[in-house]
């Protein structure tokens, strides 16, 4: 009788297991039909969107630049550009960081809340700031494209548009992914040409502009060509006369000897320091260079027709500065 009811109660224990996992499979296999029945989770919804988001940011796509194919993310979201912020903000894009040079200071007139990135520098600074995509302009030839390459994928703009801002402009919105942005500021840049233009000539008429600028590293005074890229499209855009000596320059500027200095007969003459501004207390002594009796023998000087420029924006031959320097013509040299 003792085996036979030690044998009942083992069987008894062996059906309740059974029933158990028996219930336990049911329990699984309805929670798991409703769930297939069901919406997905919010969780499960997050996760999703975050992939493909990831997704998105991960494609790539092979473009040329100056120094052959590069591949780069189709929507960067953390983008460099080393020396052409100007444009991107003109895209309304803020870049990670902006260009510094101990010489030149920053392009102040751009306003950028970002750090700074000094351009004389470590190049591996940069990784500090994890961009996803690097834009170089022709400041950068291929020994530092290859080191910024290092930090993320680079573009260097190609040679033959660096002259043309608004090639430059359709470029990088297209690096960037967005042409519609790029046509829409392309047009309204170019109807603002056209309105200042008309303008200036009515009021400069064939009168001869000559653009100088006082280094106030050694006091000297350089002349700007025609063929230079902040400010020729003043003469090439705006149709403004060159003084004889800037339009028949080759080089993109050069210093004035004292001698060449009364040369500068033009009629009209925009200056601007080279870095600070007019009132910067370290520019005292440069400035005096103004109080020479050979600057003011000259024509534009006796006549009052000396415009005092901020270095800033015409430092730059880009789309922003370029329609901060119309503002300045416009106001400066028209009747208000």
């Amino acid at each position: 009788m003792a085996n036979l009811s030690k044998g009942i109660k083992g069987w008894g224990i062996t059906v309740l297991v059974m029933a158990v996992f028996i219930a336990g499979c049911s329990s699984n296999s309805g929670a798991t039909e409703e769930q297939a029945q069901s919406p997905v989770t919010e969780n499960a919804t997050a996760g999703s969107g975050n992939s493909s988001e990831s997704s998105q940011e991960a494609e790539t796509r092979v473009v040329q630049d100056e120094f052959g194919d590069v591949t780069i993310p189709v929507h960067p979201q953390r983008i460099a550009g080393i020396y052409v912020e100007d444009y991107l903000k003109a895209l309304d894009i803020t870049p990670v960081v902006q260009w510094y040079n101990p010489m030149w200071g920053v392009q102040d007139y751009l306003s950028l809340d970002v750090p700074q990135f000094d351009t004389t520098g470590s190049i591996e600074a940069l990784l500090e700031y994890d961009p996803d995509l690097i834009i170089v302009d022709g400041g950068v030839d291929r020994e530092k494209y290859e080191m910024y390459s290092k930090v993320a994928p680079t573009y260097r703009l190609p040679e033959s548009i660096l002259q043309d801002s608004e090639q430059i402009l359709a470029k990088i919105a297209d690096i960037v992914g967005e042409q519609e942005k790029g046509v829409e500021v392309a047009a309204a840049y170019e109807e603002k040409i056209k309105d200042t233009k008309a303008k200036l000539a009515e009021s400069v008429g064939d009168e001869t502009v000559a653009v100088v600028r006082l280094n106030v590293d050694d006091n000297s005074l350089v002349l700007f060509g025609v063929k230079n890229r902040y400010t020729g499209f003043i003469y090439s855009e705006l149709g403004l006369t060159p003084h004889a000596l800037a339009g028949s320059m080759e080089a993109f500027q050069e210093v004035l000897s004292e001698e060449a200095i009364p040369q500068i007969d033009a009629d009209r003459i925009i200056i601007f320091p080279s870095d600070g501004d007019w009132s910067s207390p370290e520019n005292k002594e440069a400035i005096k260079v103004l109080d020479s009796k050979l600057w003011n023998s000259l024509p534009a000087v006796k006549s009052n027709k000396v415009y005092k420029m901020e270095r800033s924006h015409w430092q730059s031959g880009a789309i922003t500065a370029n329609s901060m320097k119309m503002d300045d013509l416009l106001e400066q040299m028209t009747p208000q």
